[in-house]
């Protein structure tokens, strides 16, 4: 599962220099998550750091991105492989 930013993001920024893959970027109006960068900080991680950061709890499972713990490992598998 990819994660997803609501309209209760303050733009705060704390949230986008903590992840990885860098796939947080400023929107136009709210920060967003790019589902295909996106990894739940898995093979980074324990916990994704955008939630662990986030003032405003803000940061959700996307559910139009679902993906399994396996799917996740293997996006982030090929995104690391260079």
């Amino acid at each position: 599962m990819s994660l997803l930013i609501n309209d209760e993001c303050i733009n705060c920024d704390v949230c986008e220099p903590e992840c990885p893959n860098s796939a947080i970027t400023q929107g136009d109006e709210i920060y967003e998550i790019d589902p295909n960068l996106c990894t739940e900080c898995v093979g980074h991680f324990d916990e994704p750091q955008c939630i662990e950061v986030c003032p405003v709890d803000c940061i959700l499972v996307d559910p139009d991105h679902t993906e399994s713990k396996d799917e996740l490992q293997e996006k982030y598998e090929k995104l690391t492989a260079g």
